[in-house]
């Protein structure tokens, strides 16, 4: 499974922070030191914060700031929130799926199997282990 930049950038950010402990930092400090366009930055720290992970305060002495300690944000919670589409292969979606051996194909389990160790993984890290 590939994961998309999205989720490379939100957990970057959340590593960052953690790093920085207590003391705000900007979008721009987090974009230079990673090398990453501040539009994407955006877009990811909106999405954090919106789901509980960052507070994020405007103006002269804003900044941002982990929400929770990183012993308490896992990994895998942070992917299965950043990932939109966990479908490995076409049988795993029930619309777009027209395999015509999937009635007898156990590929699928195991597949699917896969994955959830993959993430059952991810479970067991937070980003105080990183």
């Amino acid at each position: 499974m590939r994961l998309t930049l999205y989720s490379d950038y939100s957990l970057r950010v959340l590593m960052y922070l953690a790093l920085k402990e207590e003391s705000k930092c900007t979008i721009s400090e987090i974009s230079d030191g990673y090398n990453i366009s501040k539009e994407h930055l955006r877009k990811v720290v909106h999405n954090l914060s919106k789901e509980g992970y960052l507070k994020t305060n405007t103006g002269r002495t804003g900044g941002l700031l982990l929400a929770k300690h990183p012993s308490k944000i896992f990994i895998g919670e942070i992917i299965r929130k950043t990932e939109e589409d966990f479908k490995l292969v076409e049988c795993f979606d029930p619309v777009l799926n027209t395999c015509v051996i999937e009635k007898d194909c156990k590929l699928r389990h195991i597949l699917n199997e896969g994955l959830l160790s993959f993430l059952s993984v991810l479970d067991r890290y937070t980003i105080e282990d990183l």
